[in-house]
């Protein structure tokens, strides 16, 4: 079985891929790997308050916990997912990078994932 570390380094060896972080949801970096000048420890502070509001939205809707947050920026997407009740996947795209084969796996794979946390 592959480890935590393994999966952060296969995910940001995909094309387009900017950064893979693992992360706790007190937003502590547990392994990632980011292209130069992408601060991990920084934007890993910055997703626990994203979970906190789309969990709460899926419990107001009727429609549940947060699984896949895609947010769309100029300068590329960042795509949340929470493994575990206490792990979290953060990966960055660069702008124009085709990550719909990656949201396939993403689904496909989240139990595998789920049980390297």
């Amino acid at each position: 079985m592959p480890s935590i570390h393994e999966l952060v380094v296969t995910l940001r060896q995909r094309e387009g891929v900017a950064a893979a972080i693992l992360l706790g949801r007190d937003g502590l970096v547990i392994d990632g790997q980011a292209a130069p000048g992408v601060d991990i420890e920084q934007v890993a502070a910055l997703v626990p308050p994203i979970l906190q509001a789309a969990d709460e939205l899926g419990a107001n809707a009727g429609r549940g916990a947060l699984q896949t947050a895609v947010l769309e920026m100029p300068g590329g997407l960042a795509v949340v997912s929470p493994l575990t009740p206490d792990g979290v996947l953060l990966v960055l795209s660069n702008a124009g990078a085709a990550i719909g084969p990656m949201l396939y796996e993403l689904r496909r794979h989240r139990e595998q994932m789920a049980s390297l946390v």
